[in-house]
């Protein structure tokens, strides 16, 4: 047992030193500004840092024309980024910490960026604790797993830029750690106290993810122990988890009652105000109005899946139609390992001990918030960016290594590779046939094809090669879309 903890620390030491070696790539080489809303968290970070008081979000923080002027010019240094203040209602909590690193790192973006690559390193090493969890009897799902999270390359141009959204992904997935432990092991005073901090750090670093860390805080003591008793999961609701959640408002009361004194008493967390200033924002009933339900549905799936994987600068540098081909197939394939696993785990769920089915019902409950959160921010703006999904990674990373496990199954992984096979074979008639070249979709499926048949080996080397062969591919994918797509396409022109 020691040597194969030793084994997985020392993975899982590789696995963050390569997100750090990626995540410092990503952020020296990416050109400055060129992260979505990057320049407004900068100059927040900037006027607390050299005002000491936080700023105050007024008319005229969002200068729509002069923001088109930024990006059409790729953020020509001639052009000022100070006119950029519609992220001033932030929660302060990230902004606090960033102005240390500010101070300590000569005010340059570099040291700032880098401080997000750490907070993306510290996720990395939690949400490994968190897998670990979900799958107590895997020695190499949860590494995998966490590895596939590293190499995301959208992610990875996220947590290189300057943003609250890594603090608060790291603090959101701190409470869901929590909470596991609360459904395993049971609540008391302490779990009221943790939970409490975690939910009232959370609250004072972006709103975004409130509703899935309220949700994982009350539910954990609700679904503890196996009796299924209602009376005693209320008892256990009322004793825990609501003086955990009046414990965070209480945290984060100052920075409430600050807002209702700048904001008034209908505006506690800046959202009214925000919503009147970001003029020239694209709505969503104008959109739907301009191209219909049928074509908004199309462009909504589509973005969403282009801007999870990659769709950087502000949206406007997508990769090679090939590599989201080849991205979709992946994202099938573990899609449908997890239905078939979620199938499975339905028809033994009378097998199931209590704790283990609290684990799923909490990630369960942490994907739904995030989507009800994506679509609900949605339906106000158009706001298609799949990086908005990132808070539920946790869950997602648990069904990639479910459908993962799913295929490893001999006679799964058998008809799978078979299908792939027969999908190249038909591809390549047809394109012989229509006159149509389809060598990388041919290429792609087989290769799939090939990798899910190692992949479904008995042997565990086999596997491994499988995973190691996938990994690679992943690097070569995120140093491609840094030099290939990032750099050139979003240098300044002047």
């Amino acid at each position: 047992m020691t040597n194969y903890r030793k084994s997985q620390r020392w993975f899982l030491g590789a696995i963050v030193g390569c997100y750090l070696v990626l995540g410092w790539l990503y952020a020296r080489w990416t050109p400055n500004w060129q992260a979505p809303d990057e320049p407004a968290h900068y100059n927040y970070v900037t006027y607390l840092a050299e005002n000491h008081r936080l700023p105050v979000l007024q008319a005229g923080d969002y200068p729509h024309e002069y923001l088109e002027q930024l990006k059409s010019s790729r953020f020509a240094p001639s052009l000022s980024i100070s006119p950029l203040r519609y992220e001033s209602h932030q929660p302060p909590l990230y902004y606090v910490l960033a102005a240390v690193v500010y101070w300590a790192g000569g005010q340059q973006l570099l040291w700032l960026r880098l401080f997000s690559v750490a907070l993306g390193a510290a996720y990395l090493v939690v949400l490994f604790q968190v897998l670990r969890q979900v799958f107590p009897r895997s020695r190499s799902l949860p590494l995998i797993s966490c590895g596939l999270v590293t190499v995301l390359p959208m992610r990875l141009a996220m947590t290189a830029a300057v943003n609250n959204d890594g603090l608060a992904e790291l603090l959101l997935l701190l409470v869901l750690w929590q909470a596991l432990q609360v459904v395993r092991s049971g609540p008391g005073r302490r779990s009221v106290l943790i939970s409490g901090a975690l939910l009232g750090l959370v609250l004072l670093t972006k709103t975004t993810v409130y509703l899935q860390a309220g949700l994982l805080t009350l539910a954990a003591p609700f679904l503890h122990g196996s009796s299924g008793r209602v009376q005693e999961r209320f008892q256990n609701l009322l004793r825990f988890g609501v003086p955990a959640v009046l414990l965070a408002l209480l945290i984060a009361l100052p920075f409430f009652a600050r807002n209702i004194a700048v904001y008034g008493w209908g505006d506690p967390l800046g959202w009214a105000r925000h919503d009147s200033i970001v003029t020239g924002q694209l709505r969503t009933v104008d959109l739907l109005a301009q191209i219909g339900p049928l074509a908004f549905l199309q462009r909504f799936v589509l973005t969403t899946f282009h801007s999870f994987w990659g769709q950087f600068g502000w949206m406007g540098v997508l990769i090679d139609v090939r590599l989201y081909r080849a991205l979709a197939l992946f994202t099938a394939l573990i899609v449908m390992g997890g239905v078939l696993a979620g199938a499975r785990l339905w028809l033994q769920r009378r097998a199931l001990a209590w704790d283990r089915m609290g684990v799923l019902l909490l990630l369960l409950l942490l994907l739904g918030a995030s989507v009800a959160t994506y679509l609900g921010y949605n339906l106000k703006f158009v706001q298609h960016q799949g990086r908005y999904l990132y808070p539920a990674l946790p869950a997602l990373a648990a069904v990639a290594a479910a459908g993962l496990a799913e295929l490893s199954r001999r006679r799964v992984g058998t008809v799978v590779a078979s299908l792939l096979m027969l999908a190249a074979g038909l591809v390549g008639v047809g394109s012989v046939v229509l006159g149509d070249p389809a060598e990388w979709t041919v290429a792609t499926l087989g290769l799939a094809s090939l990798l899910v048949l190692l992949w479904s080996r008995s042997r565990q080397h086999w596997r491994w090669a499988a995973a190691g062969v996938v990994y690679l591919m992943f690097l070569v994918l995120d140093w491609l879309c840094l030099f290939e797509f990032i750099v050139p396409m979003l240098r300044p022109t002047g």
